[in-house]
């Protein structure tokens, strides 16, 4: 199980007044001095966190794996196959959401999915993943699409507060990983995990390759700094 650190808000940050600095490149740079197996970055078609130049600069200096989290447009398909990641991970997007909401709707998608997204997808070599909510037949979907991945969305159990519903969220979380793992998938999963909740996810769900955090590992390191948190979540991840 490897940490992989989402950067958008290094760049958030950098274009709140547009003067270059924080570098998201800098920052992925010491994310993986300090322990994380790679990076993460989502390219909006709003592009209000990284811009195309990012995109292309991660690419030759991330060392690591890099995890192209991205919606299935015909212009961001054309950039994935330019770069060749080595994880693209496809997402819903909506230009009026804060953040992504919600696993893909793969009864919606599958057609499209299956006659113009995978097939230009498996021409790049790159690991295909789809953003999934814990359910068994969207991760059979999955399966029937052809990709080599999931990534597990995590939301509704970071956000549960009764002990309750935690619990009936793990357990949908770690069947889900259970029947992807039987159907030869690799398990990702990520969105809204954090220095709290990462542990006990990790305690319960099995089968997990990367965890993809970000938000919080920025605003940890406002006040910690980034090496620090990177450090302490990648230790909190290996002891898990």
């Amino acid at each position: 199980m490897e940490l992989l650190v989402n950067i958008d808000h290094i760049a958030t940050l950098r274009n709140a007044r547009g003067e270059g600095v924080p570098d998201p490149v800098e920052a992925a740079r010491i994310c993986e001095d300090n322990g994380a197996a790679g990076i993460v970055f989502h390219l909006r078609e709003d592009r209000r966190h990284i811009r195309d130049h990012d995109v292309y600069a991660l690419r030759e200096h991330i060392r690591g794996t890099v995890d192209f989290e991205m919606a299935a447009t015909d212009e961001m398909l054309g950039i994935c196959e330019k770069i060749r990641p080595h994880i693209c991970t496809l997402v819903p997007e909506s230009r009026q959401e804060l953040t992504t909401e919600g696993g893909l709707n793969m009864r919606m998608i599958f057609e499209d999915y299956r006659s113009r997204v995978i097939p230009r997808l498996l021409d790049t070599g790159t690991i295909i993943s789809l953003f999934v909510d814990p359910n068994p037949d969207d991760i059979q979907r999955c399966r029937e699409l052809g990709v080599q991945a999931i990534e597990l969305h995590t939301g509704m159990y970071a956000n549960a507060r009764k002990a309750s519903v935690v619990e009936h969220e793990l357990e949908r979380l770690r069947e889900a990983a259970e029947l992807a793992h039987s159907l030869g998938l690799i398990v990702n999963a990520g969105h809204g995990l954090n220095f709290t909740n990462t542990t006990p996810f990790i305690r319960a769900v099995p089968h997990l390759a990367d965890i993809s955090i970000g938000h919080a590992l920025v605003t940890h390191a406002v006040f910690h700094g980034l090496a620090t948190s990177v450090r302490t979540m990648a230790d909190i991840i290996s002891k898990g």
